[in-house]
């Protein structure tokens, strides 16, 4: 079985995937899921170096890399500085680009400019709400609002680095429905294939059965196609 490596998105930490591990761990997969960084100041680059660090803890496993939101642009800035440990790229529900993107580029411009607004004093922006990422039952969105914390507005602004090298990697998007952003077209635009669920953006957080099928599924579907 692979190793799942876990990069949480934007004002999230390695807790987003709590209700999801055990279940990848019942199926006999192991799982990794590296911490972003937190601090002012802190970039998507410096994101990607952690998890370029996290590959090279489990080199020579059958890893498939799994980014949320925000670290979909982590990971394959991530894969593409180590290419032969990434046997897999999953976008759950998450934001790639071109080689010199950012995810501000990429976004609505009033989603921009309110980024900077928020930030405008410390660099960080503040969490939104729950409801911001579809989690509107009052428990689950009492247990993330506790968790989420202030993201660094320069991992929004900071323009992603590729050489080509992970566009030769297979990649999948989980793109969620409803739709909150573009995830179809961004996985296009990388050449991924796209698999639609009914679940909202945090689907890891309030659908995580859901979540392991559909992993365990692309896993699967890779070994076969290695075979």
């Amino acid at each position: 079985m692979p190793t799942f490596v876990l990069v949480h998105g934007a004002w999230h930490g390695p807790w987003a995937w709590d209700r999801l591990v055990p279940l990848l761990h019942a199926a006999g997969a192991r799982t990794l899921t590296p911490e972003l960084g937190s601090a002012a100041g802190h970039g998507l680059h410096d994101d990607a170096g952690i998890v370029a660090a996290a590959l090279d803890s489990v080199a020579g496993d059958e890893v498939v890399l799994i980014g949320h939101s925000y670290a979909g642009l982590v990971v394959r800035e991530a894969a593409d500085l180590r290419p032969s440990a990434v046997r897999h790229v999953v976008l759950m529900d998450g934001w790639a680009g071109a080689d010199g993107t950012s995810l501000l580029d990429l976004a609505p411009g009033p989603f921009g400019q309110a980024m900077h607004a928020a930030a405008a004093d410390s660099g960080l922006v503040p969490a939104p709400p729950p409801s911001a990422f579809g989690v509107e039952s009052t428990g689950d969105a009492a247990w993330l609002a506790q968790r989420l914390r202030p993201q660094p507005l320069r991992t929004l602004t900071e323009a992603t680095r590729l050489s080509g090298a992970v566009d030769e990697i297979p990649g999948t998007a989980v793109c969620c429905r409803p739709q909150a952003y573009p995830f179809e077209a961004f996985a296009a635009t990388a050449g991924y294939r796209t698999i639609t669920v009914d679940c909202p953006h945090d689907g890891v957080l309030t659908h995580p059965a859901l979540v392991a099928r559909v992993l365990l599924g692309v896993r699967e579907q890779e070994a076969r196609s290695l075979k």
